[in-house]
């Protein structure tokens, strides 16, 4: 297995490397989030995304990202070791980070042929209209009832 932490790629990488797929012929696929508290929803969820292409990029969320949009007390896992558990995943090709509390920016930079989202954001979820404009498709991925980062945390606390 090569090393993992070479998956997790800066701005420059992550072109580079988007270019080189492309030109192979290879369909990349993007997802983001925060994947705080890595469970088997976030795994389930990783899976449906790569069967959608041949390269899976993954966006997450930094530290100061999810701070501004979930809240101060988050995340609970820091972002180089949430980086470094989704890279070591072998169904994920790559991790960048980003510290926009949207991910239309990564996704203007990877232009994915297919951006896979939770079901429940829908058709019209806020990458949508970006997604498009690049050329990709949103791809829906069922919920796992149940599974869900904040009822973790909200299981945990009752305990």
């Amino acid at each position: 297995m090569k090393n993992f932490r070479k998956k997790i790629l800066n701005n420059k990488q992550l072109l580079n490397v988007c270019n080189a797929e492309r030109h192979k012929g290879k369909k990349i696929v993007t997802c983001n989030g925060s994947f705080d508290l890595f469970h088997y929803g976030h795994l389930i969820f990783l899976e449906y995304a790569k069967k959608q292409g041949d390269i899976l990029i993954v966006g997450l969320n930094s530290d100061s990202s999810i701070k501004k949009y979930k809240s101060e007390n988050r995340p609970i896992i820091p972002e180089k070791e949430r980086s470094q558990i989704i890279a070591a995943l072998e169904i994920v090709d790559y991790v960048y980070i980003f510290d926009e509390t949207v991910p239309m920016p990564f996704i203007e930079a990877v232009k994915p042929d297919f951006h896979a989202n939770g079901a429940e954001y829908g058709e019209d979820c806020i990458e949508a209209e970006t997604v498009k404009k690049c050329g990709g498709k949103i791809y829906l991925v069922p919920r796992v009832a149940g599974l869900s980062t904040t009822e973790l945390i909200q299981k945990i606390k009752k305990s």
